[in-house]
């Protein structure tokens, strides 16, 4: 994944962020088909060889966030229902993972991981999933490289998944998987995928609803399609007959909800709940989250994006 989904999600004018894209044409070439793997909600939408579309410009739809280093207090203890690991090292690993995930070592966590990744148990594979993506994202991996872990931790989830299936975190990372892989697919793939990302985040909250992650990973998802451009509107219509909608009220909820689980978990989460009070006219409001994002503590390279952007808007509402 290129830019994270904040990037994506700027402000329209002059609060705009960063937005992906990439060349499309007018003419539309013969439609991507459906891969069903075994299990619930497997399903998701795969690109044929040609691109789907080519040359003119567009923008991608959704880009879910990075989630650096973010949540690991949220599985403590909250292993999926059932598993039973065979052997002490198994759980160990499990342990030193979670704390190699809170530490940011990503290139250790994943070498941990990389042998399990035949395990039958989804607490293993899901997390092996993570940090395979965790890796795509560092600024140091090729474009190749990137594009190879991506669709790796993509098969890790869709695994654990298949081994797990009342496991919420099987759901969540397979929902940011799926939609990392989007990114390499065009722009039918995207938006034929976005419909399965949504049903497994709603089932990664319906297991474990004290998850704060997954409820702002579902605000961003409402607020990326409520912001749509008219034009890509047109676009998505021309591919389905009833692309995804949201309203900026429901993205609200989501990010609402997150705050409430887990209040000032994520700097990114206060920075998106400014942002959407802004475009629903709530100005006092958007200043005060926007203010609690810019104060943060920046652990991280998502928070000092954060600390920017919540700092550009603070200055254009002065």
């Amino acid at each position: 994944m290129l830019l994270s989904i904040h990037q994506l999600a700027g402000l329209q004018g002059d609060m705009a962020g960063v937005i992906l894209t990439r060349p499309i044409s007018r003419s539309l070439l013969p439609a991507s088909k459906h891969v069903k793997t075994k299990g619930l909600a497997r399903q998701h939408w795969t690109a044929r060889k040609k691109p789907f579309l080519t040359g003119g410009r567009t923008t991608f739809l959704l880009t879910l966030p990075a989630l650096s280093y973010l949540g690991s207090k949220a599985y403590g203890g909250l292993h999926c229902n059932g598993v039973v690991h065979a052997l002490d090292k198994a759980e160990e690993d499990l342990e030193q993972a979670d704390y190699l995930y809170s530490c940011g070592e990503t290139e250790k966590l994943y070498q941990l991981l990389l042998p399990y990744k035949d395990s039958e148990d989804a607490e293993l594979l899901w997390r092996l999933a993570r940090a395979s993506r965790g890796l795509s994202q560092l600024s140091t991996v090729s474009a190749e490289d990137r594009k190879r872990l991506a669709y790796e931790a993509f098969e890790y989830a869709k695994s654990a998944l298949e081994k797990g299936d009342a496991c919420f975190a099987a759901h969540k990372w397979y929902a940011v998987c799926l939609s990392d892989i989007g990114e390499f697919e065009g722009i039918k793939v995207k938006i034929g995928n976005s419909y399965i990302i949504k049903e497994h985040l709603e089932r990664a909250i319906e297991l474990n609803p004290k998850d704060a992650t997954s409820f702002h990973i579902l605000g961003y998802w409402c607020f990326a399609f409520a912001e749509l451009p008219w034009y890509q509107r047109k676009v998505a219509a021309m591919i389905f007959a009833s692309p995804p909608t949201a309203t900026y009220e429901e993205a609200l909820e989501f990010f609402l909800k997150a705050e409430e689980v887990d209040p000032n978990f994520y700097s990114m989460n206060m920075l998106m709940l400014g942002k959407t009070y802004l475009m629903l006219g709530e100005k006092d409001k958007a200043v005060l989250w926007l203010s609690k994002s810019k104060d943060y503590p920046a652990h991280n390279e998502e928070d000092r994006e954060a600390h920017k952007q919540a700092l550009d808007l603070l200055k254009k509402i002065n």
